[in-house]
């Protein structure tokens, strides 16, 4: 029996460390959260957990977090995510994605902390020789957001190599849908998940739909990706966590997908059977540097830890979305 000791969680009012808090207080592990709430929100946090509002690079905040809660392990959510955004504004991203987890580390370095776990991204692929993508597979990201987040790969395994602190860095794929129990979901203005956008239109916030490129080689042509109900992501992290305390001198790079794409269209086409009713599309032209298809080699996650998917079907991951755009539209948000 794992022992549940204090987890630190840097942003976890946003919208997956959100979830991961839910999942770690669902299993019995006491959280912190760490947050400046620049697009987190506090009321996403619940009821009984310390939120601390800072910035991760601030160590004397970070020290005295750690310190007054006994913290033994970190998952690190904290950063910045629009792909778009960080193409023109790099220096932002690499500020607050890199920077700031170099401090971070120094901080978890400093107190001693053996675990910490790593919100990584399948944009370190940037676009794969080969579909599905395996962990070994080439690492050239073609934009700031996904090079930000591999230079903290690198960091993480320098870090592991040089001080007693195992990590696993989990590479997510297409994260979408929101908890089943509609204590959380996707909450950001202006987010640029597709099934966030779909959701929105069917609920009224946007008149339509853009679909970015139709002469993808792909069967309808239009874009395919693998998305992964934020719920089994944060479930994943549990069991990863699990695994570093099992094995304290192994680290792991992961996967988070599903194993399977679904296209632009395809989501689309999920929505209106969930909704009955038919979204606008507007076909537009394709985005510099969108791959054809991203699918996730899951086969290791499944191997190495103890994790199975629970909610691995996209209309249900539309249906908890919808359920959670609905709500905000209850709440005045």
């Amino acid at each position: 029996m794992t022992e549940k000791f204090p987890v630190l969680v840097t942003g976890g009012a946003g919208y997956i460390g959100s979830h991961a808090v839910l999942a770690l207080r669902d299993a019995g592990w006491p959280v912190v959260v760490i947050d400046n709430l620049v697009t987190g929100f506090d009321w996403a946090v619940p009821e009984g957990v310390p939120l601390v509002v800072a910035n991760i690079a601030d160590k004397d905040v970070v020290a005295q977090t750690i310190a007054e809660h006994g913290i033994r392990a970190i998952m690190h959510f904290a950063g910045s995510v629009v792909v778009p955004e960080s193409v023109v504004d790099p220096l932002k991203y690499y500020r607050n994605n890199t920077v700031a987890t170099q401090s971070l580390l120094e901080s978890a370095v400093t107190a001693g902390i053996p675990h910490f776990i790593f919100s990584s991204t399948a944009a370190t692929y940037g676009i794969p020789d080969v579909v599905p993508v395996r962990e070994d597979a080439r690492q050239v990201p073609i934009n700031p957001y996904g090079l930000s987040k591999l230079m903290t790969e690198g960091m993480l395994r320098d870090v592991a190599a040089a001080h007693p602190m195992n990590f696993c860095a989990l590479r997510y794929f297409n994260v979408a849908g929101a908890d089943p129990q509609g204590r959380s979901g996707q909450s950001t203005a202006g987010a640029t998940h597709l099934i966030k956008v779909a959701v929105e239109a069917a609920t009224g916030k946007r008149e339509k739909v853009g679909v970015f490129g139709t002469d993808f080689a792909t069967p309808d042509g239009t874009g395919v990706r693998d998305y992964i109900h934020v719920s089994d992501l944060a479930a994943a992290h549990v069991a990863a966590l699990e695994k570093l305390i099992a094995e304290p001198t192994a680290s792991h790079f992961m996967n988070c997908g599903y194993g399977r794409g679904y296209s632009v269209l395809e989501v689309f086409d999920a929505v209106d059977r969930v909704t009955n009713q038919r979204l606008l599309r507007v076909m537009e032209g394709r985005r510099a540097g969108d791959p054809d298809e991203l699918v996730a080699d899951n086969s290791r996650i499944l191997a190495t830890i103890n994790w199975k998917p629970e909610r691995d079907n996209l209309d249900l991951i539309v249906r908890d979305a919808l359920a959670w755009e609905r709500k905000l539209a209850e709440m005045g948000r």
